[in-house]
């Protein structure tokens, strides 16, 4: 867990310029200690001290949508999960005080688990549910709007405002809604983010809630974009199947959690992931305010945005393959000291069978060759080694032209055959991006301009034919370092004997360049999915061709 992400905790509550400048600039949730026990709500509506019948009195008559579970206790954002009924408030406050009283009563009294769950449904199946029904599990009150500035009509108990205080962090803040949370016994929401900065307040109860920051977004497998309940998790993280979810087993180490006693709040930024347990019988009220940074940005704007969003996250995962598939140096060093020299006859053949190619530059092959370090001579040789092996294989699976009756390296020339290559988009599959990757730009330099001089054809085939788009990627950057390190003079001179190796130099770099971009179309299809919930593998026939 990286530091700046840390919860912080206050036990004196900041200002409201401290509020916006150090905590909510930050994006990160904290916690304030006994922020709300000066509102009337937290000493008028304690259900121990008769706030459920100062509720019932004052708001009683008020309609309110209750969320009705049968798999309780986790309430799941996709409707499909639970129903949603219209009931007086005060039947969910009766409903309430049956199970208050429920767990007064001895359970030796109770002679099964069913009467005791029976205590507090009576009322509800007749009142709530159509003829014949079984009863729910549970009751929860979730989101009922207090206040509303974009929908007031939604507002279902606008009496009980007056007992709400504005929190004093919030006092520059304009809140969009205000919010009553309510839960007659032990209650989970399923793991989700809100488009909307958060306080959560707890009046009475207590509330344990798990974070998770929005880069954890690939751990917790978010909804497709386009479904009815996109700022929620797919996985039950009660009893996860890492089978179907591989990366949800990370999702706990990095996490974070924190506990809510009454009178505390918490501060949960935009696009922060969160799932919330909840005592029994727990009343929370939050605000809803929108972010400056949403606030701030123009509908013109948006796709601009998004795809410049979407182009930082597909580079960073495209740097996420180099992280963690890399080997170390000194491994490949030491791989490389151990590959069998090949004998002087091999070599001779090798170099006799391209002299073609030379055009009386044979005295300075000898010195580029003899002047090669031991690490990249071995680099050389595994190269060459690769491409040989490769059409070695390639010869025995079908008919290859060769550019050349005495090339070693033959190359096809079909125009439906453009290259041999596995689709490899790992670094850690792909021996030739490995090699590539673990040499320092001065020595690859160096590598090629002798693969140039000394194996051309081996040189040509390399690039058109064992190339896989990790690999072009690689190649891709190597060759930024190499520019970084050479004049422009060095840089002009590298390249026109690079690509000089090939019969078609466009060739060379359309297969470079595409490969470049289908390492680039791969990691911007793995975004979709971890950040998007986009999966290409199920996609259906004419669905999403076009994403």
């Amino acid at each position: 867990m990286e530091e700046s992400l840390r919860i912080h905790h206050f036990e004196q509550l900041p200002s409201a310029s401290e509020f916006v400048s150090q905590i909510e600039s930050r994006n990160v949730p904290a916690v304030f200690k006994g922020c709300i026990k000066d509102c009337k709500a937290f000493s008028k509506w304690n259900p121990s001290s008769g706030g459920l019948d100062y509720l019932e009195e004052r708001a009683g008559s008020s309609i309110v949508e209750a969320m009705l579970s049968r798999a309780a206790p986790v309430f799941y954002g996709d409707i499909r999960s639970h129903e949603r009924v219209p009931l007086p408030f005060s039947t969910f406050i009766d409903f309430c005080k049956q199970r208050h009283m429920q767990n007064t009563v001895d359970p030796c009294s109770i002679n099964s688990e069913q009467e005791r769950h029976q205590l507090g449904e009576s009322d509800i199946q007749q009142s709530c549910l159509p003829a014949g029904d079984s009863a729910p599990k549970q009751m929860y009150l979730a989101q009922v709007p207090i206040m509303n500035a974009e929908n007031e009509e939604r507002v279902q108990l606008d009496i009980l405002s007056e007992d709400i205080q504005m929190p004093a962090i919030l006092e520059t803040k304009t809140i969009s809604s205000i919010n009553l949370w309510m839960n007659s016994a032990q209650a989970r929401s399923s793991t989700h983010y809100d488009p909307h900065n958060n306080l959560l307040c707890i009046v009475s109860g207590c509330k344990q809630v798990v974070l998770w920051s929005p880069s954890a977004s690939p751990m917790l497998y978010p909804m497709p974009i386009y479904v009815e309940a996109s700022n929620h998790s797919a996985v039950a993280l009660g009893n996860p199947d890492y089978s179907v979810y591989p990366r949800a087993q990370y999702a706990v180490e990095n996490s974070q959690k924190v506990v809510l006693h009454a009178g505390d709040a918490l501060f949960i930024p935009e696009g922060w992931f969160h799932q919330v347990d909840s005592e029994d019988l727990t009343i929370a009220v939050n605000f809803w305010w929108c972010s400056s940074i949403m606030s701030s940005m123009s509908d013109h704007m948006d796709v601009y945005y998004l795809r410049r969003l979407l182009r930082r996250l597909t580079d960073r995962e495209m740097n996420q393959v180099f992280l963690k598939g890399s080997p170390c140096v000194g491994r490949l060093k030491r791989q490389m000291d151990e590959v069998p020299n090949r004998d002087h006859a091999n070599n001779k053949l090798d170099q006799s069978n391209e002299t073609n190619n030379l055009k009386g530059k044979e005295s300075q092959q000898r010195i580029l060759l003899h002047e090669l370090e031991p690490f990249s001579l071995g680099a050389l040789r595994e190269l060459v080694s690769l491409v040989h092996d490769h059409i070695n294989v390639a010869d025995q699976t079908q008919p290859m032209q060769s550019a050349s009756v005495n090339d070693p390296a033959p190359y096809v020339k079909d125009e439906h055959q453009k290259t041999l290559t596995t689709e490899l988009f790992q670094l850690e599959d792909d021996p030739v991006a490995k090699i590539l990757w673990n040499l320092e730009p001065h020595t690859l330099q160096n590598v090629f301009l002798a693969m140039a001089h000394n194996f051309p054809r081996t040189l040509e085939a390399l690039i058109l034919h064992l190339l896989s788009p990790v690999g072009a990627e690689v190649l891709t950057r190597k060759f930024d370092e190499i520019d970084q390190q050479n004049s422009e003079e060095d840089r002009n001179k590298f390249y026109q004997i690079f690509y000089g190796a090939f019969d078609d130099q466009f060739a060379a770099m359309d297969v470079i360049l595409n490969g470049k971009e289908s390492f680039a179309h791969q990691a911007f299809k793995t975004v979709l999915d971890k950040y998007m919930g986009v999966d290409f593998n199920v996609l259906k026939p004419g669905v999403g061709r076009h994403i």
